[in-house]
Order: C-alpha cells, then sequence, then structure tokens
C-alpha cells in the first residue's frame, strides 16, 4: 500500500453499518466528505455527527440495491458486526469501482489510520490493522511529546521567511532552520512564550 493525503471535500463516502464502529469512521471523514450511514439502526454516537442516515435492513438487501447505493460513491466503510456481509460488500466495491474499507472481514483497498491533526500538521499512523493499540499508542506518545509542534511550524516559517530576504545560499538557510529545530531551549520556550522564542531564534542564528 502506499500512503496518501486525499481531499473529500465534496467526496460521497458511504459507511455500511450503525453502531459505534460505524460512527467512529463517519467521525473520521464527516468534516470533508459527504457522509451517508445505511443502517437499520443508529448507536446514539452518531448524534452531533453530520451525516445523512439511510434506514435499511442491510442483510436482506439484494446485490442489486447495494449497487445502486454505491451509485456514485467514492469511498464505501462496511462496518457491521457481520464480516460475510462486510465481504459482499467488498466485492461489489470491488466490481463498481468503488475505494472499500473493511472494518471486519477480508482487507479493502484502503486503511483509514490514526491520526495526529494540529493547526499546521496531519501525521496518519497505520500498522496495516495488525494493532490498533500500537497506532493508538503512537498517536498519544506523539501527542503528548510533541504538544509544541505547531508553534514550531509557525517559527520555522517565520524564519524561513526572513533567511530567504538574508541569506542567498540555500543549503545554509537549510543548516540555519535544523539548527532551531533541534535547539532544545528554543523548544522549551516555544510551549511558554512564542515571541521569547523567536527573538532567541533569530539572536542565536540570525544574527549569528
Amino acid at each position: 500500500m502506499i500512503p496518501l493525503m486525499l481531499d473529500l471535500t465534496g467526496r460521497r463516502v458511504l459507511i455500511f453499518g450503525g453502531g459505534g464502529v460505524g460512527a467512529r469512521k463517519a467521525a473520521h471523514f464527516e468534516h470533508e466528505a459527504e457522509v451517508t450511514v445505511i443502517s437499520r439502526s443508529f448507536s446514539p454516537r452518531f448524534d452531533g455527527l453530520s451525516v445523512r442516515r439511510h434506514e435499511t435492513d442491510l442483510a436482506s438487501l439484494p446485490d442489486d440495491a447495494i449497487v445502486e447505493l454505491l451509485d456514485g460513491a467514492f469511498l464505501a466503510v462496511a462496518a457491521t458486526p457481520d464480516p460475510a456481509l462486510n465481504n459482499r460488500i467488498g466485492r461489489l466495491c470491488a466490481s463498481a469501482g468503488v475505494l472499500f474499507n473493511n472494518a471486519a472481514g477480508k482487507p479493502g483497498d484502503v486503511i483509514i489510520p490514526s491520526v495526529v491533526r494540529g493547526r499546521n500538521y496531519l501525521i496518519a499512523i497505520s500498522t496495516g490493522g495488525k494493532s490498533p493499540a500500537v497506532s493508538r499508542y503512537l498517536r498519544m506518545r506523539l501527542e503528548s511529546e510533541y504538544a509544541d509542534l505547531d508553534r514550531m511550524i509557525d517559527l520555522q516559517e517565520e524564519m524561513r521567511s526572513i533567511l530567504r530576504e538574508t541569506e542567498p545560499v540555500q543549503a545554509e538557510r537549510s543548516r540555519t532552520l535544523w539548527k532551531i529545530l533541534l535547539d532544545d531551549e528554543i523548544r522549551e520556550l516555544l510551549a511558554l512564550d512564542y515571541g521569547r522564542a523567536r527573538e532567541l531564534a533569530i539572536t542565536r542564528y540570525l544574527h549569528a
């Protein structure tokens, strides 16, 4: 598999299954895609999510009815507790050319990763389904140990802008930015006072 970041604005995503797993999958996509959840019942965890609900008994639907539901979809997620039903949905997605993620059953062609998100960055973590606990552990460690990452990205952007005006050699600009990134004192200051961290970076590395 190849990791990609996709813009799903305006794309149609189908979630088959209205339980807790389906709600978690829907929450992953609802801020960007047009999400429709298909199920005969819906967990309270869907309350507050910006998704459409399509109430039907999936187990009783014939193949042609599921294919009709898939029309126009970019991605489908099978999140029912029945692996056989999920696998059937996956086979229909393959024949319809719709990307597929399977929560329980044969793996599809899309993995939904654990995500670490800030104002300026997005990190996706996956173990290929082998250990969701490890993915969650890595996400928690990153969120804890790099709480200042957004501010560092802000600082790097500002320093890059200054260096473009003052340092003509690209290699030197890169070296300076790397030194700022690795400076523990600057990182400690970022957690407390962006202005003081900025002043130290300029004094120590741009006016040296």
